[in-house]
């Protein structure tokens, strides 16, 4: 900043001191754009430091000043080069007011915020379009007067009123963040508004200037401009670092109110364009242009529209999809609950049927369910609190997943009890996934928290298979088949728990296990 300081004294030594003339216009011209190169050299000091939101923010702050640069750097042609004078209708002045495009937009951003990813692609697109509408203006309003129909009074007006309103947006944006912000972020945007307000000021003050007959290159009306370049770049080196906070849910409020004011752009275009048709003042040649830079605006933002519903039904699609599986699943132990088997049974009950009365292979036709409840489960609340006992919960449920095959489903049925619905599968092999569960459940010690204790977990099965005759498949439906499987987990139960055992119909005979962890018995 030293630099800046000393450049700007040598601006006042030259105002004072050198007459009008090439070393005034040069002195004038490099000092105002070396500031402007110290505005952007700080911003994208700060980019590369920065990650995430700030870093677009910072990015699109040094895209504004390169903009400004560029300008300056075309008077410095034209002053000291060439030699000529800037004419009434320059091409450079639109740089001046494309800078605050870039500036604005990263303002809209607001990087002190980090929304989620969800706002940050919805957000984009009405930040979109706002800047497009925001281009439609000065092309609308200053460009017809400057190539279609070139007119000085009009350009000169139209410019320095779109200008104003630029500087009176972006100083009213800067103070709504500056009044949301808070700490450092708050200061941030607390000097930048009046770093701002200063600059806009000077460039006014200038721009009044170069229409009195007394202003020339390097006079006292341009040092205030260049100091304000100054003040900027001062800002950007204080405040670099800056860290994006979490969004909270209030600020949910600012995209409805984004979106509101994109709507709003996107519906004036059809109105400015009905105004211009209806003003006999204005020549054809500009109503011509404008009606159909209207007609092309209006294709560009119903495109950003268009993606903007698609992404809004995508969104929408997903966050059904998040609430549906969530709806579905125990919360806890992330298996299924007892609604997902509701909503599916009926299938799996039609498919078992169809694979029976086709005449499917015998191993893969039948529908099986087991009952599993973890013994004495009161005893693990009671001794090691609830907490314990959900995460014993949780790792028993684990460990009857690692268990089953990967087209069985696990459902949390109540409490400590689950339900197994193993498809595509044949009862005469349903033992055998029992015998896996048992061991699955109580071959290791649990560990409990940070309480360094390990206890052994069992736990019961009783368990049955749909159809419940092959050869009578209306004997019973699954309901009552899965009241027999509730029947057989409360049998291994009473028979001593650690145990499973299959409710069979008469004349079916089960795999015996000779350790007797798994009991077969029959039913009717």
């Amino acid at each position: 900043m030293s630099t800046g300081v000393l450049l700007l004294l040598a601006q006042a030594a030259a105002s004072a001191f050198l007459s009008k003339g090439l070393a005034l216009d040069f002195v004038t011209d490099v000092v105002g754009a070396a500031l402007m190169f110290f505005a952007l050299l700080a911003a994208a000091w700060n980019a590369r430091q920065a990650s995430g939101r700030c870093r677009v923010f910072w990015i699109l702050f040094s895209v504004g000043w390169g903009l400004w640069l560029a300008d300056q750097l075309l008077w410095l042609v034209y002053d000291v080069f060439l030699r000529r004078e800037i004419p009434d209708l320059f091409a450079g002045d639109a740089l001046l007011f494309l800078a605050g495009v870039p500036i604005l937009a990263g303002l809209l951003l607001r990087p002190h915020l980090a929304p989620s990813e969800r706002g940050v692609r919805l957000g984009i697109l009405d930040f979109l379009l706002l800047m497009v509408w925001w281009v439609y203006l000065y092309v609308m309003f200053v460009i017809c007067w400057q190539y279609v129909t070139p007119t000085v009074g009009f350009y000169n007006a139209n410019y320095d009123s779109l200008y104003l309103a630029e500087t009176l947006v972006l100083s009213t944006v800067i103070a709504v963040m500056w009044s949301r912000a808070a700490g450092r972020w708050k200061r941030f945007y607390a000097w930048l508004f009046w770093a701002m307000a200063f600059n806009g000021a000077a460039f006014f003050f200038v721009n009044h200037a170069l229409e009195q007959p007394s202003y020339y290159l390097g006079s006292w009306y341009d040092l205030p401009y260049a100091a304000s370049f100054l003040a900027i770049a001062a800002v950007e080196a204080k405040f670099g670092g800056l860290i994006s906070v979490p969004e909270t849910v209030s600020d949910a409020q600012h995209a409805s109110w984004m979106a509101g004011i994109a709507m709003v752009a996107v519906l004036s275009l059809p109105c400015i364009a009905a105004a211009t048709i209806l003003n006999p003042s204005v020549p054809f040649a500009v109503v011509r242009f404008r009606v159909l830079l209207t007609l092309g605006t209006m294709m560009i933002m119903a495109g950003l529209v268009f993606l903007k519903q698609h992404g809004l039904s995508s969104a929408l699609k997903r966050t059904n999809d998040i609430l549906e599986e969530a709806s579905l699943t125990d919360p806890l132990t992330g298996v299924r609950n007892r609604r997902y088997f509701s909503a599916t049974i009926a299938s799996d009950v039609a498919q078992a049927l169809r694979s029976h009365s086709d005449g499917r292979d015998v191993h893969t036709r039948d529908l099986v369910f087991y009952l599993i409840d973890a013994d004495n489960f009161k005893q693990v609340n009671d001794n090691y609190g609830h907490d314990a006992g959900d995460q014993v919960l949780v790792e028993f449920a684990r460990r009857i997943s690692s268990a089953i095959r990967n087209s069985d489903v696990l459902v949390r049925w109540g409490g400590e009890e689950f339900l197994v619905l193993s498809r595509y599968t044949d009862r005469a092999d349903a033992g055998t996934l029992a015998a896996r569960v048992l061991a699955a459940v109580s071959d290791k010690p649990y560990h409990i928290g940070n309480q360094e204790v390990e206890l052994r977990q069992t736990c019961s099965i009783g368990w049955a298979a749909f159809p419940w005759l092959p050869e009578d498949l209306e004997a019973k439906g699954y309901e009552e088949v899965l009241t027999m499987a509730d029947r057989g987990l409360g049998a291994a139960k009473a028979a001593g728990k650690n145990r499973a055992i299959g409710m069979l119909s008469s004349g079916e005979q089960d795999a015996m296990i000779p350790d007797a962890l798994l009991q077969g018995e029959t039913g009717s």
